[in-house]
């Protein structure tokens, strides 16, 4: 299984946000396995189109993904996924 950690401003939508491990082969099914365990995450993190949003970055083993569009980036087990909401504004 893959662990996924989220920046604290995520937090501020879901306190109870911690890191957690959820299986998939690739970060799009790890995305909705995260959206299974806190419902309405994927709001913030993705468009309409299932695309990444704009102000949010997803690094997979310290590395930014790849694909944002369609987020088929290949997960292995044991793999670290880092999803990280910047701030944006002034």
């Amino acid at each position: 299984m893959a662990k996924v950690k989220f920046t604290a401003a995520l937090k501020r939508f879901f306190p109870s946000l911690d890191e957690i491990e959820v299986e998939g082969d690739s970060v799009q099914e790890v995305i909705t396995g995260v959206n299974k365990k806190f419902p309405g995450i994927t709001n913030y993190i993705l468009e309409e189109d299932g695309s990444l949003r704009k102000h949010v970055n997803i690094f997979l083993e310290n590395d930014m993904i790849s694909d944002r569009d369609n987020l088929s980036d290949q997960v292995k087990s044991n793999d670290q996924i880092l999803i990280f909401q910047a701030l944006s504004g002034g």
